[in-house]
């Protein structure tokens, strides 16, 4: 309401009938705000319209008979955002397994590793479901760029009743007041010596603080703090324990920070996911949206996704609206194949124009396969590949040639890829983490259509 006081406030700063007719503008939007909570607002103009209500409901004057399923497949595939829903929660069985046994048998802490679009925060949210089951505490943090150790520290000990806090029980003054143990910190900085002597004073509980998308955080000073609250929480032998989410080089920069810190680590690589595993999310997305997919259908889809949950559920989704467009609720190879269109479309607005010019270029002469297997090879490596990983996978040493000049040349123009040298040696990278999945589909869609 804010935004139209202060549209119709400048509106009516205006003079004659132009100004008039603006103040009508806006008392008809501030109007129509209004009327969103009181009820539907006419809309027959033959434009497109939402399909539902806000709160999810079927439009009255809705005609189509699929609007029901329609709102159903939202909770089915949601390559928008990372799932939450069990129901949906295709494979991984035994990485879950490992991580309860990891956590609950051993008390280690844990590090998720592996590329994106490979799943991580899904399978945090599930984990923490499990948590949830078995009542530990629990604090979830998505790192930033500027996240600091002392935020966190401060987040987790405000998520802790004194209830769970040795020297407090249930009959204490301040636990009844529903007092934390962030009242019991000061409000300036902690070290990680600190905070560890602080968070060993949990009892009757366990608490899991998941640090989500730990590489977003850039800073050396952060990494190192984290390692040594691990190390030190493991000494203590504390009932809080930490969960990292990342790529693989946090895993290392961890471990650099302080060796020591090994043994107090479960460190698990999400692989993709197996043809089966995909199938069987394609198969629960249909119990849950009301749809179902053929045969071909399936597996095309499983083979332009390549193990990836974020693309089979983006390729799920789009080819069941599609369907769904079309009055079906089975859904078939073309419709599938349509979605990899606009699945590409999306996947290519999300990149720089600097990446889309130098795609485009490369394509236009003629170098999207061997650009399509580089991009393979640098999924297939957790996002750094090396000169060998390519010829690991080039199917004739004329295609490897030319994959290696293709990388060497991208490099040197500074143009998609650039060098990742480490303690490994010498490695390279896409400088946008959303190139190599565009590349991968696109390539692969070129070699279908063309087999076809």
């Amino acid at each position: 309401m804010a935004l139209f006081d202060g549209l119709r406030g400048r509106v009516g700063a205006g003079r004659g009938r132009g100004a008039a007719a603006g103040a009508a503008v806006a008392e008809r939007w501030t109007a129509s705000d209004t009327l969103g909570l009181q009820g539907a607002r006419k809309w027959d103009l033959g434009l497109p319209r939402f399909r539902s209500t806000a709160s999810d409901q079927i439009e009255t004057h809705q005609a189509d008979p699929l609007a029901a399923v329609r709102i159903s497949m939202r909770n089915a595939f949601t390559p928008s955002k990372p799932i939450s829903d069990q129901r949906v929660f295709a494979g991984r069985t035994a990485t879950l397994s490992s991580l309860i046994r990891s956590i609950e048998d051993q008390q280690l802490h844990v590090v998720i590793h592996g590329e994106r679009g490979i799943g991580k925060t899904s399978v945090l949210n599930i984990l923490a479901e499990a948590a949830l089951a078995a009542r530990y505490l629990q604090v979830y943090i998505s790192c930033g760029e500027r996240s600091t150790f002392d935020e966190v520290v401060h987040a987790v000990a405000r998520r802790i009743p004194l209830l769970y806090v040795s020297g407090y029980g249930p009959t204490h003054a301040e636990t009844e007041k529903g007092g934390t143990l962030g009242d019991l910190m000061d409000p300036g900085p902690v070290s990680a010596r600190q905070a560890a002597d602080l968070l060993a004073k949990v009892s009757g509980t366990r608490v899991l603080l998941f640090l989500d998308e730990f590489e977003r955080c850039e800073s050396v000073e952060f990494r190192s703090q984290i390692a040594e609250l691990m190390k030190d929480l493991s000494d203590r032998a504390a009932r809080v324990q930490i969960v990292i989410a990342g790529i693989a080089s946090d895993l290392t920069e961890l471990m650099e920070a302080i060796p020591s810190i090994q043994r107090s680590i479960f460190a698990l690589e999400l692989p993709r996911m197996t043809p089966d595993e995909v199938r069987q999310m394609v198969s629960k997305g249909e119990k849950v949206g009301g749809v179902t997919f053929d045969a071909p259908a399936s597996d095309l889809i499983i083979v332009l996704a390549a193990g990836f949950p974020y693309l089979a559920s983006l390729l799920s989704h789009h080819s069941a609206l599609t369907a769904l467009d079309a009055g079906r609720t089975t859904v078939g190879r073309e419709d599938v194949a349509k979605a990899a269109n606009e699945a590409l479309e999306e996947l290519r607005s999300r990149l720089s124009r600097r990446s889309q010019w130098h795609i485009e270029e490369t394509v236009r002469r003629g170098g999207l396969a061997p650009l399509g297997a580089i991009a393979a090879a640098c999924q297939s490596a957790s996002g750094r590949f090396t000169l060998e990983d390519l010829a690991a996978r080039a199917a004739s040493p004329e295609d490897r040639d030319l994959q290696t000049r293709m990388t060497e040349a991208l490099v040197r123009d500074g143009a998609l890829l650039r060098e990742a040298n480490d303690e490994y040696g010498r490695g390279f990278s896409f400088i946008e983490a959303s190139v190599p999945p565009y590349l991968w589909l696109l390539a692969l869609q070129k070699s279908e259509g063309a087999a076809a």
